[in-house]
């Protein structure tokens, strides 16, 4: 709405100096005043074409970062829950997660249902035959994490590094557990604050961006996944960006 008034005014002062010339200036002296029109016309425009553009390109700038630091956080989601699923717990630490998929395995088993004599009940009744229903788990073999998440790909190696930050940013991860002293349940989180991932774009549109809240949009000052107060393990993206689950 404001470019289209700033549109607006120019037009009408373009027109109104251009009949202010045409009536008051000398015909011998109107040339000087047609350069320094053109100079303003042309800074003027230019002005005009910034205040378009620069929100569709921070736009795209934006949406195309969020994009790739979405793909590394996924990437973190499902080392973490293979580190869960293996050992119990969730890492807290890049290092050690990075050795995890290196030398884990997961391992492959087969439940089947069974039927045997229930010796306590057997004896109890002096003899007379009692069964039970039993569920037998088979170990089949392992598989090895890194084979199972990533295939041929290394990227696990780098998933801590935050795409387009300054050199050295790396996600903020934590691990631990939440509840009572009886019932204690593992939790993560790895976040990038935005003004990290957008630290090179205009500081006005980081800081509405910052402030955003939709349905489709990434909302609060961080791209994140996991909570460390919610047993939860998805992220606060939008479905535009993929499966946040």
């Amino acid at each position: 709405m404001i470019t289209i008034l700033l549109i607006v005014l120019t037009l009408v002062a373009v027109f109104v100096i251009v009949k202010l010339i045409d009536k008051f200036v000398p015909q011998s002296k109107k040339w000087i005043f047609t350069i320094l029109f053109w100079v303003l016309a042309i800074v003027v425009g230019k002005a005009l074409y910034d205040s378009i553009m620069e929100p569709i390109e921070f736009k795209k700038t934006k949406e195309v970062r969020y994009a790739k630091v979405i793909e590394n956080l996924r990437d973190i989601r499902d080392a973490e829950i293979a580190h869960k699923t293996v050992t119990g717990k969730y890492s807290g630490d890049w290092d050690a997660l990075v050795k995890f998929i290196d030398t884990a395995k997961y391992t492959l088993t087969q439940r089947r249902d069974s039927t045997v004599i229930d010796k306590e009940k057997t004896r109890l009744y002096g003899g007379v035959e009692f069964k039970k229903d039993i569920v037998i788990v088979d170990t089949l073999g392992y598989v090895p994490v890194k084979d199972s998440l990533f295939k041929t790909s290394d990227r696990y190696r780098t998933m801590m590094n935050v795409p387009f930050a300054k050199e050295g940013t790396k996600f903020k991860m934590n691990a631990g557990e939440i509840g009572d002293e009886d019932i204690k349940t593992p939790v993560f989180e790895a976040f990038v604050l935005k003004n990290d991932i957008l630290h090179d774009q205009p500081k006005d549109f980081v800081i509405k961006e910052n402030l955003i809240r939709s349905v489709e949009a990434v909302n609060g000052n961080a791209i994140r996944v996991g909570s460390m107060e919610d047993i939860k393990t998805n992220g606060n993206w939008p479905k535009t960006y993929g499966n946040n689950e």
